[in-house]
């Protein structure tokens, strides 16, 4: 989703360095002698030349993936296990407190655009977007992407998995998933058939209440949709309140669910900053990684696997620098090539999504959030309590529907803020006003990605293809049509102000299209570009084993192994990808859970 809380973007330069003294002079203060050390491991910060320098398991990439496979890993106390993380940590002096920036869910658009923590991707200009290069933001920082995200955990639908399977990946179906997303989660509202209860990732609901988001629930349902009290359990159709990763009041990444508890057993070691350059091979034979770090480039070698869980641009980037690729584009860049994949960082999926903007009449937005004395105040009672405004993303509500008659699950999904977002947040709101991000979860359009060059510092070539269908022009300008629809109903009479975008001189197709090739924008969800299937399928890069077809020892884990992108935000299903893999790679059976009701509509002649 694109991320979003404008509300703490400062003003200038000038208030957000006085804010963030402020903000750092307080917490120096107090926090120190708050209990929020983390026990490191004896290996975590460096990559020492020992004389054993060899593990069970290698995984690159501390992200999403990465941090639930090595806590889930290293619970055999016999394996052992190296992560390796390009970014830094998430802490500063072992407190996520004092990393607010990360950890403080409302402060997320700090991050979204700082290269310390963000890889700051670009796409090629895109061609049936007036040319546009379009900005994709991911995470390098202990935590991946899950420490920059929006915090919405989305699980797709079951038919999703059900796909899955169908496309190749079986034991991928819902039956066999719906275990793995319970066993990751503790939600607030308590376990049920949908929903874990002991897992590491904490999943709460938000807090504010906020008449906006009440006004939102009930026009969608004056216009005719159902409510659902749990869009990732029996019914996703519909509109409802949004689960999200957050636990009192801070940001819950995969850091804080799984690589925190895990850090201290010995079996265990990390390293940050700490970019992997290249996979090792004996003929095709995976035996480890080389890497760079401090500007030494050493080696490491692994006895049992190497696992990759980069996420969809950095795993297949290092597969085809390692030699694993398309042969004929690897000759080219004079890359000796160890297995010819031509699938590798094919496939590459996404979603795109557009914001329709009302203004508010009433001074009830996060408009006022954003003033400089607002965003101190807000500030220091979260570092004092986790609590307040700076305690939630403020996507608290969104929902899910099917565009037209015909369609069998939800192909739109809805998250609606109370405030405005302008140009990823690197623009401040300028009035009052309230928003939905909408657009279309399966599009017909896939895109690449492909080496720029041998140089594992250069950025790959990024081509998402996006509407290059017309199907998805279609589906974007149903988006639009159905997002006003539901700001037209009575209960936005009293908050309803002009519309700023796309504006009331666009009503036309013509007009509809121009608008959405001019404003939509990545919803941050890249996937697909390591395709899980069988053997036979060429076009296929790992197997439901998510082992890597044609080498020995090596395995992709991580939103590139999807078959297809699923409906919905990507975290909880990586989570949950990462879950199941474990469970493959320690040789245990899948859990499984058969018959789990799952809604469809009572007819599908109509659109709702």
């Amino acid at each position: 989703m694109s991320y979003l809380m404008k509300g703490f973007k400062c003003h200038s330069p000038v208030m957000c360095k006085v804010a963030g003294k402020l903000f750092k002079a307080h917490t120096l203060k107090n926090t120190f002698g708050i209990n929020e050390q983390f026990k490191i491991s004896r290996a975590s910060s460096q990559l020492s030349s020992e004389k054993t320098n060899s593990y069970n398991y290698i995984i690159v990439g501390a992200g999403s993936a990465g941090c639930v496979l090595a806590n889930r890993l290293t619970e055999d106390p016999h394996s052992t296990v190296l992560l390796l993380e390009a970014g830094p940590k998430d802490t500063l002096l072992g407190s996520t407190r004092l990393m607010w920036k990360i950890h403080m869910p409302a402060a997320l658009t700090y991050n979204l655009c700082d290269d310390k923590y963000n890889w700051c991707y670009h796409t090629t200009p895109q061609r049936h977007m007036d040319g546009r290069v379009m900005y994709w933001p991911r995470g390098r920082v202990w935590g991946g992407s899950s420490s920059l995200n929006a915090m919405v955990y989305i699980r797709g639908h079951a038919e999703d998995y059900n796909r899955w399977s169908r496309e190749g990946a079986l034991g991928w179906d819902y039956e066999h998933c719906l275990p793995y997303f319970k066993k990751a989660q503790t939600h607030e509202l308590g376990p049920d058939q949908y929903r874990g209860g002991d897992g590491p990732l904490h999943v709460s609901r938000g807090k504010t209440n906020h008449p906006l988001h009440q006004a939102f629930l009930e026009a969608a349902q004056q216009a005719g949709y159902p409510f659902t009290d749990d869009m990732n359990g029996y019914q996703q159709e519909g509109f409802g309140w949004m689960d999200m990763t957050i636990h009192q009041g801070q940001r819950w990444s995969t850091a804080s669910a799984y690589l925190r508890p895990a850090i201290s057993r010995p079996n265990f070691s990390v390293a940050e900053k700490t970019l992997v350059t290249k996979i090792l091979f004996q003929g095709t034979k995976c035996i480890g990684i080389e890497y760079v770090k401090n500007g030494q480039r050493k080696k490491v070698f692994a006895n049992k696997e190497v696992i990759l869980s980069g996420g969809a641009i950095n795993s297949p980037q290092l597969l085809m620098l390692s030699g694993i690729g398309n042969a004929d584009d690897l000759k080219k860049l004079g890359i000796p090539v160890v297995c010819h994949l031509p699938g590798v960082g094919q496939n590459l999926q996404d979603h795109l999504e557009v914001y329709v903007q009302q203004k508010c009449t009433k001074p009830i937005t996060l408009y006022s959030a954003q003033k400089p004395l607002n965003m101190v105040r807000i500030g220091l009672e979260w570092l004092w309590k986790f609590t307040g405004e700076g305690a939630t993303a403020h996507l608290e509500s969104g929902g899910f529907i099917r565009s037209e008659p015909g369609v069998p699950y939800p192909d739109i999904q809805f998250h609606f803020l109370p405030s405005q977002v302008i140009d990823h947040g690197r623009v401040a709101s300028t009035m009052e006003a309230y928003q939905v991000h909408v657009g279309p979860m399966r599009s017909t359009s896939v895109g690449w990605l492909k080496l720029k060059s041998s140089d594992p510092n250069d950025h790959p070539i990024i081509e998402p293809n996006y509407l290059s269908t017309e199907r998805d022009v279609w589906e974007f300008r149903q988006c639009v049509k159905l997002t006003r629809e539901i700001f037209a109903q009575k209960a936005f009479e009293k908050f309803r102000g002009p519309e700023i975008q796309p504006g009331n001189h666009v009503q036309s197709d013509k007009e509809i299209d121009a608008f959405i090739r001019q404003k939509a924008d990545s919803a941050y969800h890249p996937s697909c570009t390591c395709k899980m299937g069988q053997p036979s399928d060429s076009s296929a890069v790992v197997d439901p084993q998510t082992k890597v077809i044609g080498v020995e020892n090596l395995r992709v884990v991580d939103a590139s192994i999807m078959p297809s992108v699923v409906t919905g935000n990507l975290n909880a299903p990586t989570i949950m990808i990462a879950e199941k893999a474990a469970d493959i790679i320690k040789g245990l059976p899948s859990l499984q859970e058969k018959n789990v009701p799952v809604y469809k509509p009572k007819t599908l002649e109509t659109q709702r």
